[in-house]
């Protein structure tokens, strides 16, 4: 019974860790969206409006990142707009390790240290999406689609 624990307590590590692997690209649209969305309910919209203003605000943002790192053609710029995207990416892999991590190490020092790894591998990984989201398009199409 203890095995089948750990087991599990593996697979449920590996799930999130996947997990927020695969949605860290997402994760300024959802900043966007919930602040969004939190606003509409604040200024009377009710809770139906402030979701759709919410999906809205999400989408909105997700969708002029892509255009613009789709349009824009100096590298600075797009590296800077790949950038916007990456950083609530790291803050969110930051407290993802150190909520894992705070409960396996006693020492406070290697925990913060193992925290900025952690939030170094999740910005890695959402730079190299959101820089894949970028490169779909060849770069003479782009200049079509502008």
């Amino acid at each position: 019974m203890i095995i089948l624990g750990i087991l599990l307590s593996f697979a449920a590590i590996g799930f999130f860790c996947w997990l927020l692997f695969t949605l860290a690209v997402f994760a300024l649209p959802f900043f966007a969206g919930v602040t969004s969305c939190l606003w509409a309910y604040h200024t009377g919209a009710g809770w139906l409006g402030a979701i759709i203003v919410g999906i809205l605000g999400a989408a909105l943002t997700l969708g002029i990142g892509q255009f613009l790192l789709i349009v824009v053609q100096p590298l600075w710029a797009r590296v800077l707009i790949a950038l916007v995207f990456v950083a609530p990416a790291a803050i969110a892999g930051y407290h993802a390790t150190h909520g894992i991590v705070k409960h396996t190490m006693p020492s406070e020092a290697w925990q913060i240290v193992f925290s900025i790894i952690g939030a170094g591998a999740v910005g890695a990984t959402a730079f190299m999406r959101v820089a894949a989201l970028a490169a779909t398009v060849p770069s003479d199409q782009r200049l079509a689609r502008a």
